[in-house]
C-alpha cells in the first residue's frame, strides 16, 4: 500500500435527505433524514476521500463508527458531510466528521476504515463460501 492519504487531508460532499433516506415510522408531518442512511453517507465519503488517492487494486472497509446524530434533515433538504484524516497506521485510516443541513449540525463523530487488497479479500470470501457449503449448516 502505496497512498497519498495523510492527516489533515479533507473533503466535504454534499448529500440529499431525499424520501427514500428518511424515517417514516413515526409518521409524514416527523420524517427526518434517518441514520442508517447517514451512516451510509458518510461510508461513501470516507472511501471517496481514500479512493482519490493512489491505491492500486485496493479499497476500504469500515471498521468502526462513532456517531452523533442529535438532529435530523427534512425531506428534501442537503446534508453536507465534512471529513478529515485524523490519522494513517499502516491501513488503518482514521476518519473525524461533522454533518450539517441547511440549518444546524446534525452530526459528528469518528469514522475507521482499512485498506484491504481486493484480491487477497476476494480470496478469503471465495474460502469462507467454500467453507460453508463443504459444511452445511445444522437444521
Amino acid at each position: 500500500m502505496e497512498n497519498s492519504v495523510r492527516p489533515g487531508v479533507t473533503a466535504t460532499r454534499r448529500w440529499c435527505a431525499g424520501a427514500d433516506r428518511c424515517i417514516g415510522f413515526m409518521g409524514d408531518n416527523l420524517r427526518g433524514y434517518g441514520t442508517p442512511f447517514f451512516t451510509d453517507d458518510m461510508e461513501y465519503t470516507y472511501r471517496d476521500v481514500i479512493l482519490d488517492h493512489p491505491f492500486e487494486n485496493e479499497d476500504s472497509v469500515g471498521t468502526r463508527v462513532e456517531l452523533d446524530h442529535p438532529a435530523s434533515a427534512l425531506i428534501g433538504m442537503w446534508i453536507d458531510i465534512s471529513v478529515t484524516v485524523a490519522k494513517v497506521e499502516g491501513r488503518l485510516v482514521t476518519f473525524h466528521f461533522t454533518a450539517r443541513d441547511e440549518v444546524e449540525e446534525t452530526g459528528r463523530g469518528r469514522h475507521v476504515r482499512f485498506v484491504v487488497d481486493k484480491a487477497r479479500t476476494g480470496e478469503r470470501l471465495t474460502a469462507k463460501r467454500t467453507l460453508l457449503s463443504t459444511h452445511p449448516k445444522d437444521a
